[in-house]
Order: structure tokens, then C-alpha cells, then sequence
């Protein structure tokens, strides 16, 4: 069985109550190659742990950060993730080049459904155009960017579109890395 070597950061603030993020990563956690941190179970306090995730990035290929967008961009404990864990001279700058070659995968669920997110529709803009920062932080930590999973309309989607998005997941990381 091959080692866990892909780092799936888990961050929902309410993952009981969260339908779509719930299955998605309960879709997924019994892949051998998988391990999940669920970082608002691992830190309510906010207190993260930097060298334990700096050594859990280390052992990874695949960094995947699945979460709810909230007000067009991750919630705040990720971001707080990302203060603390991506720093200067480990994940970038003068001597940061840890995260070097591994690939980044964005697995993201929106409240309004795909029509939302077009000039007519009341977001205005397309999803597309909120996934720059997402994007330019992997990069600039020399991660390869791959094609995001965005499950749109979590509230009310299908249990048949659901389940849809639960294997498309499944699939890319079985596939990787080669489909993911």
C-alpha cells in the first residue's frame, strides 16, 4: 500500500452542518494515499501547530485545500493556516523553496449556483475571477497550479450532483498524478 502522499487541508467551520464539503472529503478519506488534517477540528483554538504541518507538507506530492468560499475567498482559519505555515525562507523567498515541485488543488464548494457567477448574475463576475490569489499563492511558493474542483450551489445541489462531484474527486486523486 502506497504511503499517504497526498495532504488534503480540510477547512469548514462547520463541517456537521456542511452538506457538500461533508461529503466531499468523507468521499475521500479512505484512499490510501489520502490523509486529511481538518484544521478547525485540529485547532479551535486557532493555535496551529506550524512545524507539524510544515513536516506534513514535506511528506506530501499533493497539497489539496478544500473549503467553502466565504466572501469570495477561504475561510479565516485557512488563511490563518497560510500566515503561519508558508513562511519566508521555508515556503518562499531566500531559501523558501520546500514546496518546490509539488502540485496545489483547490476543491471548493459556493453558496450561489454557476449563473451567479456571470455579468447578469448577482456575484457579476465569473468564478474564475476570484481564484487569483489562490492561484499566485501556490505559485509563488513554486507549486504547480492544477485545475480547481468547484462544486457551485452547495446548498441546494442535487444528491445525484453530489454524488457526481464526490467521484469526480475521488477519481482525481486516484488518478494522480496523471488526472489530477
Amino acid at each position: 500500500m502506497p504511503a499517504p502522499d497526498i495532504l488534503v487541508l480540510f477547512a469548514h467551520p462547520d463541517r456537521k452542518r456542511s452538506r457538500a464539503n461533508r461529503a466531499l472529503v468523507e468521499g475521500i478519506e479512505d484512499l490510501p494515499r489520502v490523509r486529511v488534517h481538518d484544521l478547525y477540528a485540529l485547532y479551535p483554538d486557532y493555535y496551529i501547530d506550524v512545524r507539524r504541518e510544515q513536516a506534513a507538507l514535506l511528506e506530501a506530492r499533493l497539497v489539496v485545500h478544500q473549503h467553502p468560499i466565504t466572501w469570495y475567498g477561504m475561510p479565516p482559519l485557512l488563511k490563518l493556516w497560510f500566515d503561519s505555515v508558508y513562511k519566508l525562507g521555508w515556503a518562499y523567498g531566500p531559501g523558501g523553496d520546500r514546496l518546490v515541485g509539488r502540485d496545489a488543488l483547490m476543491v471548493c464548494t459556493t453558496g450561489g449556483p454557476f449563473d451567479s457567477y456571470a455579468p447578469e448574475g448577482y456575484h457579476r463576475y465569473p468564478f474564475d475571477s476570484f481564484i487569483p490569489p489562490f492561484r499566485q499563492t501556490a505559485e509563488f511558493c513554486g507549486m504547480r497550479w492544477l485545475p480547481p474542483l468547484v462544486v457551485h450551489g452547495a446548498q441546494r445541489i442535487s444528491d445525484d450532483a453530489l454524488a457526481a462531484a464526490v467521484a469526480a474527486y475521488r477519481r482525481r486523486l486516484i488518478d494522480y498524478p496523471g488526472g489530477a
